[in-house]
């Protein structure tokens, strides 16, 4: 799952280190836009949904909390 979601990442934005990147939306890595590209492209790798309340920038924080969100959501 890891190495999925660090391909989805690498493929929105080439040009950025994810595996050492941390604080991705609050150090503007990733804006609004690139969460919502996100989202869409997860949501059909990982057959998961999400809601309004997982749309926070802690769930988006670095590709470890991206893996354990899908995982609690897949565990639900």
């Amino acid at each position: 799952m890891y190495e999925k979601v660090l391909t989805i990442l690498s493929e929105l934005k080439p040009a950025v280190d994810f595996q050492t990147a941390e604080h991705l939306f609050a150090s503007g890595v990733l804006d609004s836009f690139d969460i919502i590209m996100l989202i869409s492209e997860l949501r059909d790798a990982f057959d998961v949904m999400f809601a309004p309340q997982d749309l926070t920038p802690e769930q988006f924080d670095s590709v470890d909390s991206i893996v354990a969100m899908i995982t609690a959501k897949k565990a639900n």
